[in-house]
Order: C-alpha cells, then sequence, then structure tokens
C-alpha cells in the first residue's frame, strides 16, 4: 500500500506497520558522505537538489515508509534576524543570544518566502516519489528554538533558558509567541509545497516537569496542532515519560514515543484515539543484528497490532549504525506485521 504510513496516522487499516527513521536521512549513506566532503550542512539543506537527493535516500535503500526532509531545525530562525552557524560535533551556535526582553522584541517576523529553497525541496521529493512513499515535512518546537536561542548552543541542562523563563515569564511567553506564530507558518508552507504529515520536535521539553510544561509551553503547542488541518500530525519529544498525557492534551494525531518508556505504557497513557510511534532503543542497531531483532520483536509485541501504530527508533539514527542492518529492520517489521487482505475502508 503506498499510503501505508498516512493510513496508519489516521489509524486506518493497513496491510502492514509502515516504518521511518528519525535522522534516517543522511548519517550512514557513503552518498551522504561524498556530499558532505563537498558541501557543508546548510549548503545542503539550502539547495533544493541536493537536499532531495538527501531526503530520498532512505527511501531508495532501506525501503521506508516516508521521507522526512533533510533540514535543520534552526532554518526558519534565520530570516527572524537571528546569525547562526552550525558546528561540527558541536551543533548550531547562535552568535547573539537571547539575554532580555529587548531580544525577543527584536526578533522579526517570519515569511515563508525566505525558506523558499525547502519548500522547493518539498515539491521535488513529491514529484518524485509519486504516492511511492509519504513525505514528512517538520519543525523544532518553541521551547526546543527557544533554549537555543536563549543559551546559544546546545547544553546539558539548559538552566539559562529556564532561568528566563522563571526570571521573566512575560518576555518568555512573548518569545514563545513568536516562535509559535513562525511554526505554525513554516509548517503550512511546508504542507502548501507538499508535504503530506508533519512533526513537531521538542528535542529539549523532557527537562521540564509537568506543571512548568503546562503553564509555560502547553498553550503555545496547543495552538499549532489546532492550527493544522489536513494532514496528520506527530508530537515528538525526548526524556518525555513525564509529560506523555500533558503532550497529549497539548495535540499531535501521533504521538511519538522514546526508548525511555514502554510503548504499551505510553499508549495507556495518553488515552484512545490517537497513533504511537516509536520506540526502538538506536544502540541496538550498534550491537548487532540479534539484538536489533529482539528489540523490534518487543516493540512489535507491545504495539499488539493495534491501529495506529508507526514503527520507529526511540530518537534518530546513530551516526555509525550499519545501513544494512536499517534495511533488515525495515523487511523484518513489514514481513512481522503483514495483513494481506486488510480491507481499505473502515477504522478499526
Amino acid at each position: 500500500m503506498t499510503d501505508r504510513f498516512l493510513r496508519a496516522c489516521r489509524r486506518e487499516p493497513v496491510d502492514a506497520t509502515p516504518v521511518w527513521f528519525m535522522r534516517q536521512a543522511g548519517r550512514t549513506f557513503p552518498a551522504y558522505r561524498a556530499l558532505r566532503e563537498r558541501h557543508g550542512i546548510l549548503e545542503l539543506a539550502k539547495t533544493p537538489e541536493l537536499c532531495a537527493r538527501v531526503t530520498l535516500m532512505p527511501v531508495r535503500e532501506l525501503g521506508v515508509d516516508a521521507a522526512v526532509l533533510f533540514a535543520d531545525i534552526m532554518l526558519p530562525l534565520e530570516p527572524m534576524g537571528v546569525a547562526l552557524r552550525i558546528e561540527p560535533e558541536v551543533g548550531p551556535i547562535i552568535e547573539r543570544p537571547i539575554r532580555s526582553a529587548a531580544d525577543v522584541a527584536a526578533l522579526r517576523p517570519f515569511e515563508p518566502d525566505a525558506v523558499g529553497f525547502t519548500l522547493d525541496a518539498i515539491r521535488l521529493v513529491r514529484r518524485e516519489l509519486d504516492g511511492r512513499a509519504g513525505v514528512i515535512g517538520f519543525s523544532g518546537a518553541p521551547f526546543t528554538l527557544a533554549c537555543y536561542l536563549i543559551e546559544g548552543r546546545p547544553s546539558r541542562d539548559y538552566a539559562l533558558a529556564k532561568a528566563f523563563m522563571y526570571r521573566d515569564p512575560r518576555a518568555w511567553h512573548d518569545l514563545m509567541e513568536r516562535l509559535t506564530t513562525m511554526v505554525i507558518a513554516y509548517l503550512r508552507a511546508q504542507v502548501e509545497a507538499g508535504a503530506e504529515a508533519v512533526q513537531l520536535f521538542d528535542s529539549w521539553v523532557g527537562g521540564l516537569g509537568p506543571d512548568d510544561y503546562r503553564r509555560y509551553v502547553q498553550p503555545h503547542v496547543r495552538r499549532i496542532f489546532a492550527s493544522l488541518v489536513g494532514v496528520p500530525s506527530i508530537h515528538f519529544a525526548t526524556s518525555s515519560a513525564g509529560l506523555l498525557e500533558a503532550m497529549a492534551e497539548a495535540g499531535g494525531d501521533v504521538i511519538g514515543i522514546d526508548h525511555r518508556v514502554s510503548l504499551a505504557d505510553a499508549w495507556r497513557r495518553i488515552g484512545p484515539g490517537r497513533g504511537v510511534q516509536g520506540n526502538l532503543d538506536a544502540s541496538r542497531l550498534l550491537a548487532g543484528w540479534e539484538a536489533t531483532a529482539e528489540g523490534a520483536r518487543a516493540v512489535l509485541e507491545e504495539a499488539a497490532a493495534r491501529p495506529g501504530h508507526v514503527f520507529n527508533l526511540g530518537h534518530g539514527v546513530l551516526p555509525d549504525t550499519d545501513p544494512g542492518l536499517l534495511r533488515r529492520l525495515v523487511d523484518l517489521v513489514h514481513e512481522q506485521t503483514s495483513r494481506i487482505g486488510v480491507a481499505a475502508g473502515s477504522k478499526v
């Protein structure tokens, strides 16, 4: 079924559980490493033809059921007046981190045309796939983006960002509102360009407790998901075991589960009516096939063939992962969950 991934996101019958991997575009492929010898990450992401080539690699090489756009979550911040660079082995570096309400007020409104290269890449990918796999757009979530903007670089505890949040709630919510408005415009533009589903990545929100999440983050995330009409949406966060109920309240057709929590328990906690994505520990792939297959079968057993399961890792593909193992993993999930003769009709 060419729409296997999209049907699963809508909790409709599928012929087999769909598979895709976060950070599947790039990293493990020799062809990608060859491109990286000639082009920086931002150059790849900002050149539509190169971006589309990398985005399509996993579909061609691994047989996954969806292509996720090769991009960096920081890209839409540049048009807002944020000067940044990507340092190898470090990540995004903000030249002038936000330190005050005045810094927040200086951010410019986001215009989707400023990331036209991303939208052109989506159009190329959609045209090339022609229904053979789903096309996923994505954005960083406001909390994670705010952490980068305030800290200025990746951090272990995001103490500066959280201190800003507690010290000046008015400026914090102003920043979150501006980022939320940007994310909505960014994701809507991706959908208009051809993205068939979107994922919101909240990589660092697991550093908050449920009460702080509901006070400082949830209203903004809820506004994002309420604005996304017509395509399935995925809500993913890392270290989110303590936030699952609050995340489900915020929205998303599918809740992404990292490897730190039982998939079955997570499904129970988020309640009926939503799909679940996850959640094999990516480190198993570094341990070889037996460890990988054992973990995958355990995830499928917890999913118990319920409608709405999208198989994925608990976070992104690790750089040293053997692409041959990823391909075997895709085949195993498809074979183990094959439902020959499933009707393409009503929900189950």
